[in-house]
């Protein structure tokens, strides 16, 4: 394979480095196969270029609109995968490995541009929660929102995932309309450069939006300001020297960490021998072992189990990991490729001679390498200790590769003491069918784990496994882990934007917002809001409707056409006895029905379709011989594509006495 230059990009350009170059090894020959650096490159400059250009530019996008970038981009990855899958296989990982890498990268920005569209608005600003009333006579309000922060995220990654563990990053990031400045691990680079490099050509992104180096990061961190994020994967040494950097602490520089993490698995005490979830187990822990040759943050560390059956645990793992094949991951067969290098081998080989003091090795030989030549391949490495709380080593120290210790416990608590003892992890499993047990580790060792897996024999077929960090959950964990979460869906996005406290009139607050709030105008006219396209809509916007008066026989014909005979709808002594109702009531979805007669206009036209309706509260008894009215309002509005797009209404149901007896928001799909 011919050597590469990997460049770096910045401010719009392509650059290679100035100075020294550092050589990258094919993980699987030892070749070099590229060089990379960084030296030359203006990190200030970058900074205020992505500040100055791309920040600017993603800010002037909706959510929606930066939403479709990232689908783009997705699709981008996808046009081109198979380049990325035959640079993959020098770092060593398997074409299973790889589409975790590549194909989970970018579902990862298809997961996050689905979310931005159907879960954010078509607007720029991100509402809160709900409105906070803070005056008796409701003319001063708060509301939260967020708001895109205005400088950068600077994107530290690992090398165990260059496509996935970039993408996962970026997807939340663009989202949240911040530009992004990534700096790849050297050992993977090659990969992480044209995966880049692929997103650029797409020209999808605005200028500024996103940079790239290939190399250290010089003076970069001591540039940064309040409105920077640092998001970071790797080592706790390399976290904790980034965390402790004066300008993070002066400027209180976002953090968010991802870094070491001694992962646990437990087999339930239900499970023995012979049950679906023991057999689950075995399968789990192996696969974890040897899936990017242990290379995973997530992947299985210590594999925890009843004291009575800890030898037919490593019996069967012994059995499991001797069949695994390992070689050239392009040729067809093998299971497990290489570590992503040979310094990374070293380190695995030396974090075992520490873990073989606390526990001695029962499977595998790690100074023996099962393939000639010169690649950085290494045999699954299976420990055992008998005395859990007497060997910290196997809670402290991670060798990240094939590696895993097993381990006896002898109660549940004290599984989950020793689940516990790791500190802090980003995921941990539990295969157990007894739901008892489960609530009660839950309980017991949730505060520690940032993603907990309760595996048994329902959930295996479609279960994405122990070690697979999904784009709509967090991924992240306390203490050791680094107490930083990505992804989570919406929650990942707003880790790079500000929480903001917005106080004023509801009419000020819902012009800003582009929602209406209670207390804020609302006006009529004399076409039925029905009739307009949603560009006609105006927020605010109202429909009053007539009274209609509900009798005895409505309540009771409706009974008797739905099959609902509650009694507090048919038996007047029962309803008395009620202390809610004084009498008869009418059935709250004879309300609803009712309201919708009230207020729809049912010819042909810009409403689409019902699709839904949220919030819903029956507040006031609505009593035989009470007349009812409806005000239908505009509460806010998000067009989707060319054909359609959804219309939030605020529905409040008033009796005769102008008290409030339901109120909901009412969704439908309109005409744009």
């Amino acid at each position: 394979m011919k050597t590469q230059t990997l460049l770096n990009y910045a401010q719009d350009g392509w650059y290679a480095a100035s100075g020294p170059l550092a050589d990258v090894q094919s993980a699987v020959t030892g070749e070099t196969i590229a060089v990379t650096g960084s030296a030359g490159l203006d990190f200030r400059a970058m900074l205020d270029h992505a500040r100055k250009v791309g920040g600017p530019a993603l800010r002037r996008l909706t959510f929606h609109e930066r939403a479709h970038m990232l689908k783009a981009l997705g699709m981008a990855i996808m046009a081109r995968k198979e380049e990325l899958y035959e640079l993959s296989y020098e770092t060593g990982a398997t074409r299973t490995d790889g589409w975790i890498d590549i194909e989970g990268g970018a579902g990862t920005l298809f997961s996050f541009s689905s979310k931005g569209r159907r879960e954010l608005p078509n607007s720029r600003i991100l509402i809160d929660g709900a409105m906070e009333p803070l005056s008796k006579g409701g003319s001063f309000v708060g509301q939260h929102v967020f708001t895109p922060l205005q400088g950068v995220a600077v994107h530290i990654n690992a090398f165990n995932f260059p496509v996935w563990g970039m993408l996962e990053k970026l997807g939340p990031t663009l989202l949240a309309g911040v530009p992004a400045i990534v700096k790849p691990a050297s050992a993977t680079g090659y990969v992480a450069e044209h995966a880049f490099r692929i997103m650029i050509e797409a020209n999808i992104l605005p200028p500024g939006a996103l940079q790239l180096i290939m190399g250290g990061v010089g003076d970069l961190l001591d540039h940064l300001t309040l409105q920077d994020v640092v998001s970071f994967t790797g080592s706790a040494q390399t976290a904790m020297k980034l965390q402790t950097h004066p300008v993070m602490a002066r400027e209180s520089v976002r953090f968010v960490a991802e870094r070491d993490s001694l992962n646990a698995s437990i087999l339930g005490p239900d499970a023995g021998p012979g049950t679906p979830e023991f057999d689950l187990f075995i399968k789990e822990v192996a696969r974890e072992m040897t899936v990017k040759a242990g290379q995973k943050c997530t992947a299985i560390r210590r594999a925890l189990a009843p004291a009575e059956h800890l030898d037919a645990v490593e019996q069967a793992l012994r059995e499991r990991l001797g069949k695994v094949r390992i070689g050239n991951p392009r040729d067809e067969g093998v299971t497990m490729g290489a570590l992503a290098s040979r310094a990374q081998r070293d380190s695995v080989r030396k974090a075992v001679g520490e873990l073989s003091r606390a526990a001695r090795i029962v499977s595998g030989d790690p100074d023996l390498s099962p393939v000639a030549g010169n690649g950085a391949f290494l045999s699954p490495i299976l420990l055992r200790t008998d005395d859990p709380w007497g060997s910290a080593a196997v809670h402290d120290v991670e060798a990240f590769g094939p590696v895993s210790t097993i381990m006896p416990y002898h109660d549940l608590d004290d599984a989950i003491a020793l689940a516990n003892r790791g500190m802090g992890s980003l995921a941990l499993s539990l295969f157990s069918f007894d739901a008892a047990t489960a609530e009660d580790f839950v309980l017991g060792a949730g505060a520690y784990h940032g993603r907990m897996m309760i595996l048994d024999r329902t959930s295996a077929k479609e279960s994405t496994g122990h070690g697979s960090p999904l784009p709509v959950l967090v991924h992240g964990g306390p203490g050791r882990a680094g107490g930083g979460e990505e992804m989570g869906g919406v929650r990942g996005v707003s880790h790079y934007m500000q929480r903001t406290a917005l106080q004023g009139s509801p009419a000020m607050l819902s012009s800003i917002i582009k929602q209406w709030l209670p207390g804020a105008a609302k006006p009529t006219g004399d076409v039925h809001p029905f009739r307009k396209r949603i560009s006609e809509l105006d927020i605010g916007y109202t429909l009053e409707t007539s009274n209609r008066t509900v009798s005895l026989d409505d309540i009771e014909h409706f009974a008797a056409f739905t099959g609902d005979t509650f009694y507090a709808h048919m038996d007047e002594e029962a309803a008395r006895a009620n202390p809610i109702f004084e009498g008869r009531v009418a059935h709250g979805y004879l309300i609803l029905s009712f309201a919708a007669g009230l207020f729809v206009d049912p010819a042909p036209g810009p409403v689409l379709a019902n699709y839904g309706l949220e919030n819903l509260r029956f507040l006031t008894p609505l009593y035989p011989g009470d007349s009812m009215r409806v005000e239908l309002t505009v509460k806010s509005k998000s067009v989707r594509n060319e054909e359609m797009g959804e219309v939030r209404w605020a529905v409040f149901v008033f009796n005769q006495k102008d008290e409030v007896v339901a109120s909901y928001d009412l969704l439908t799909m309109n005409q744009p």
